[in-house]
């Protein structure tokens, strides 16, 4: 399962006034002892991440181009999570 990186990184990219929030994020999704693990970036366990895609969006929880993932809802997840107290 390979994210769609451009086309999420393309929407990110357009709104620098999520760019901390979306790497606080992305850091606190990464499990822990990332760096001592190929390949060595804080990316989210793909169970997790395959587990959360199946309880959004149903089907088997693939990243393709069948998938009902949009960019714009990691945006409005974003939004929400930036104006979220605590």
């Amino acid at each position: 399962m390979a994210l769609p990186v451009l086309t999420v990184g393309r929407a990110l990219v357009a709104r620098p006034d999520l760019w901390a929030t979306a790497i606080t994020a992305g850091l606190s999704l990464a499990p822990n002892g990332w760096w001592r693990r190929r390949p060595f970036l804080p990316l989210p366990d793909r169970d997790w991440l395959r587990f959360r895609l199946v309880t959004a969006y149903g089907g088997d929880g693939r990243l393709d181009d069948e998938s009902p993932f949009r960019p714009e809802d990691l945006i409005t997840w974003l939004e929400w999570r930036k104006h979220w107290p605590g």
